[in-house]
């Protein structure tokens, strides 16, 4: 009996116990990478900024001025110039990062907990349920993740919540897999099969041991989709299937001002910069965490 119950202690759930150690352990980890650091600074100010868009935007991104349109650069009251109907650019690539980031993180995490769940079933029981799972998840791989979208979004309509609708189906799959395969590489460790064989019930077994390790898959994988429904934004909005106008994305707002891109330049690069940085951002946060996870490293 003594046996059988060392082999039921889950390592994750002794190095939870060790709560405070292991959360200095990862920020410890996290901090010797300076591009995830400056990816999260990144982040927290462009996050920061669409939360506070309200208060520090300098004009209301709808509103138009007939006498200021196409102003340049450096323009009095206008910092970053003006577009076609002499809406502020800098209030409304404030404004367009708050749509941008909720669309790009609200529906990966969305895909996020519908993947945690279809993951640990099909990993965890497998048979029938799990080949059921991944064939129909198989379907949605045969087709590239923004053609996919596109697809979804003309077939139900443009508009934000349609969108993000969308990111979360397209995203489901890849999420899955992850999870799945988490799952796989825990069910034949020995605390798994301690717990089943102390009489541990199902329920039980898939939230104290099987879960916890597939967690920190999860997590990595948020932190890597979110750049790609960001992307996915983009083009839906470029290509004027995305969030409806005229409420500003950044996406929206390179679609609407293609047309001026040699003689008002700024118009189009302010928002692609915008969109960039905050996918490299994402992308080295996501890398810093996988490192900081990873045991191996």
């Amino acid at each position: 009996m003594a046996t059988t119950t060392a082999l039921a202690v889950n390592p994750v759930e002794s190095r939870s116990r060790r709560g405070p150690t292991a959360l200095a352990g990862f920020l410890a980890a996290f901090a010797r990478d300076r591009q995830a650091l400056v990816g999260a600074v990144i982040i927290t100010i462009a996050g920061g900024a669409a939360l506070a868009a309200p208060l520090i935007s300098p004009w209301d991104p709808l509103t138009s001025g007939a006498t200021e349109r196409l102003a340049p650069i450096g323009t009095a009251g206008h910092l970053l110039g003006t577009d076609e109907q002499g809406r502020d650019i800098l209030s409304r690539l404030i404004w367009g990062g708050r749509a941008s980031l909720l669309v790009g993180i609200l529906p990966t995490v969305t895909a996020a907990v519908v993947a945690l769940g279809l993951g640990l079933l099909a990993g965890y029981v497998g048979g029938l349920l799990d080949h059921v799972i991944m064939r129909v998840l198989d379907v949605f791989f045969a087709f590239p993740l923004v053609l996919l979208a596109i697809a979804i979004v003309g077939v139900i309509g443009p508009g934000m919540q349609n969108q993000m609708f969308a990111l979360a189906v397209v995203l489901v799959p890849y999420s899955t897999r992850v999870v799945r395969t988490a799952t796989l590489s825990v069910k034949p460790l020995e605390f798994v099969e301690g717990a089943r064989a102390l009489g541990a019930g199902f329920w039980r077994v898939m939230s104290r041991h099987v879960l916890p390790s597939a967690l920190t898959p999860i997590v990595v994988s948020i932190t890597f989709g979110i750049p790609a429904a960001i992307f996915t934004e983009a083009a839906l909005s470029f290509i004027g299937v995305g969030i409806n106008p005229p409420t500003p994305s950044w996406g929206q707002m390179v679609g609407e001002n293609q047309q001026f891109l040699r003689p008002y330049w700024h118009l189009c690069v302010f928002p692609s910069i915008a969109i960039a940085v905050t996918m490299l951002s994402f992308t080295f946060f996501g890398d810093g965490v996988r490192d900081a996870l990873d045991p191996k490293l």
